[in-house]
């Protein structure tokens, strides 16, 4: 996090002091707040993603507790622990400036001051922040891990242990959580990160191509094979290969793929002679651990090949916080591709914001914002610019006291060929019935 990235929030009761630093911040951060009032600090914490706040220890009777400055620091510590604060303090009052060191603040700056010394202790700080937890993970231009969630920032340490390691590993989580990133992630956080990264979505494969396509052929091998092609385990040779919803693949496919792992090697279609692989495995699925584990639909023996590790992605509205941090970042990142000035968030446009259910995660958010972007016609963002789109609301819902067998299994269906994107064969599979049956269903209720 670089120091012009930085947002700053600054809070003390004299004019003089928030004109001074503003100025003197201003051109050398990405953006500085200011305020008069400490009540409004935990607000405006909630409406910006700040790094660092720099604040004042007395105030003019807001708090009588004759340590103003330690209260507003546990306040903001405990809306954000890991936050660094900076208090400013009178020369008088360095023995009260020292103990709050001990309650949480993370240094002091003594009036009068001297610029220089400012900015290199705002400097350190932001620098500090960078590397005391990985919040970003960064993959392209448009394309960042964001995270400081106590969930999330479990899914950084564990990827962080496995990601130099060729383990097998398991990624699982809601449609949209992002654990395609996950696994690049770990790809370029390994030793093959500068050999290939394959990705295949194996669970939209039929039985035939599935063979083509993951171990290739030889020409002649079918009516089409026009000439020899690689499949997708020899375009991965030393680097990694990322088999993406492996929860939707047939039985019989899965055999082919354990003989594959167990083997080491990969017989294409029309060969004889098998070719040795070396590659790193990454899987991922939407379908829950235990739901694999039901061998009528998955063999155990490839999940512990797959599984050496398996890495869960929450969902987002399992991430506090990271809910702020991420509207500020897609936010920040469309109003620069669209070329529009930096916007504010109203407290009711976050209020909405965490209102929502977001059953297509992070993906759902990215775009709503994208959206509010585009359409938004002033730089204050209220609820009303927030329009999330029907395609992730629910078409039907049954309450909680819905007892009638046909209205459930009606939501059931559903749910999951909303969760398949109208998939009807992932859907079948996944309800553990035919194609036909399914159809059946759909007519009998005028879906």
């Amino acid at each position: 996090m670089l120091l012009h990235n930085a947002k700053i929030l600054v809070v003390d009761d004299d004019e003089d002091v928030l004109i001074a630093l503003r100025l003197l911040l201003k051109s050398k951060v990405k953006e500085v707040v200011t305020s008069k009032n400490p009540n409004t600090i935990l607000s405006l914490m909630q409406e910006h993603a700040f790094d660092l706040v720099i604040l004042d220890m007395n105030f003019n009777g807001l708090v009588n507790t004759g340590n103003e400055g330690i209260f507003w620091l546990n306040k903001i510590k405990k809306q954000k622990a890991e936050i660094d604060v900076i208090l400013i303090t009178a020369y008088g009052d360095i023995d009260l400036a020292i103990r709050s060191l001990k309650e949480g603040a993370s240094d002091f700056i003594v009036k009068p001051w001297q610029n220089n010394k400012i900015l290199k202790t705002v400097s350190e700080h932001v620098e500090k922040q960078k590397k005391k937890q990985p919040q970003k993970l960064h993959l392209d231009a448009e394309t960042q891990i964001i995270g400081e969630s106590e969930p999330m920032q479990d899914v950084f340490v564990k990827l962080n242990k496995v990601a130099p390691t060729d383990a097998n590993i398991l990624i699982l989580g809601e449609n949209g959580t992002g654990k395609d990133l996950i696994a690049r992630a770990i790809h370029d956080n390994s030793l093959r990160k500068n050999k290939p990264f394959v990705k295949v979505d194996v669970g939209s494969l039929t039985d035939s191509l599935f063979e083509s396509e993951l171990f290739g052929y030889k020409k002649g091998a079918f009516t089409d094979a026009r000439e020899d092609r690689k499949g997708r385990f020899e375009a991965a040779e030393g680097g990694t290969l990322f088999l993406d919803e492996i929860g939707n693949i047939s039985l019989r496919q899965q055999a082919k793929l354990l003989t594959v792992l167990q083997n080491r090697q990969v017989t294409p279609l029309g060969a004889n002679q098998p070719i040795p692989i070396d590659i790193r495995l990454i899987c991922a699925t939407n379908v829950p651990i235990k739901d694999l584990a039901d061998e009528a639909r998955f063999r155990k023996d490839l999940i512990y090949r797959i599984n050496t590790v398996d890495i869960t992605i929450p969902p987002l509205r399992e991430r506090g916080s990271d809910m702020t941090l991420l509207a500020n970042y897609f936010i920040d990142f469309y109003a620069e591709k669209y070329g529009k000035n930096t916007f504010s968030l109203s407290a009711e446009f976050l209020k909405k914001l965490k209102s929502h259910h977001f059953s297509g995660n992070v993906r759902e958010l990215q775009y709503a914002l994208e959206r509010t972007v585009i359409m938004a016609e002033h730089q204050t963002l209220e609820a009303e610019d927030l329009i999330f789109s029907a395609i992730e609301q629910p078409q039907f819902q049954v309450s909680q006291n819905e007892t009638n067998l046909d209205a459930l299994e009606k939501n059931t269906i559903l749910t999951v060929i909303e969760r398949n994107n109208g998939n009807i064969s992932k859907s079948a599979k996944e309800l553990g019935i035919t194609r036909a049956a399914l159809y059946r269903r759909l007519h009998k209720y005028d879906l």
